[in-house]
């Protein structure tokens, strides 16, 4: 799967903190966020993992300002092993549940939850997020809510932006930022980590070919400099 609107949003919208060094991109595809996260965040070192050929993530790696802290793993993310923990975890995952598969293998794996389901992504990150990270994902809003009651208990949501194509029509995506349930990312005294932020984000004006100034400012530094 080439660039496509989910990748940059998702690229753009996770939260990037300064102690945030080690990152990691779940179903990495082309490289896309991995390389977004490497240019946003100077300090830090990011792995991209997938279970298809990575091979045209790592030539555009290369060809970037950012290859020596991008690296990129042919790994099914369930077998997926690290010396260290991960400050930040992003996926744009495959998605479709009940849905009839295409007879593109490579389609199927990149759309289909049928290699990464939803539980599967779910143990991943609990295994290789650290304490205090964060894990970010987006998603269309149906499946949004499968993956939620999928991470009742496990994962506790602290942040969610829902993504309208144009303001007439309804959300499409959601982008959405967890903690481990387990240890909540601020102190007791603060409620973020019980009440997430909430937010809506409209790409198109409606008008053919006409952004946002929100979707534009969002995504901004990505097409300037990439």
């Amino acid at each position: 799967m080439k660039v496509g609107t989910d990748g940059v949003l998702l690229g753009a919208w996770a939260a990037v903190r300064p102690q945030d060094r080690r990152m990691l991109d779940i179903g990495t595809g082309t490289g896309l966020i991995a390389l977004m996260l490497a240019q946003r965040a100077p300090e830090a070192h990011v792995t991209g993992v997938d279970i298809d050929d990575v091979g045209q993530a790592r030539e555009n790696a290369a060809a970037s300002p950012w290859s020596g802290r991008v690296a990129f793993a042919q790994c099914p993310v369930q077998e997926f092993e690290t010396p260290e923990p991960f400050d930040l975890i992003v996926s744009n995952p495959p998605f479709f549940v009940d849905s009839l598969t295409c007879p593109d293998g490579g389609r199927t794996a990149a759309r289909h939850a049928v290699h990464l389901p939803f539980g599967d992504l779910r143990d991943a990150v609990l295994r290789l997020l650290a304490p205090g990270g964060r894990f970010a994902v987006i998603l269309p809003t149906a499946e949004a809510e499968r993956f939620l009651a999928v991470c009742a208990g496990r994962l506790a949501l602290v942040r969610r932006t829902d993504v309208r194509t144009t303001p007439r029509r309804p959300a499409k995506r959601a982008l959405m930022e967890f903690v481990r349930a387990d240890r909540p990312a601020a102190p007791p005294a603060d409620c973020s980590a019980a009440v997430p932020e909430v937010s809506e984000l409209v790409v198109g004006t409606g008008e053919h070919e006409c952004y946002t100034p929100e979707y534009r400012a969002l995504t901004r530094d990505f097409y300037l400099k990439f």
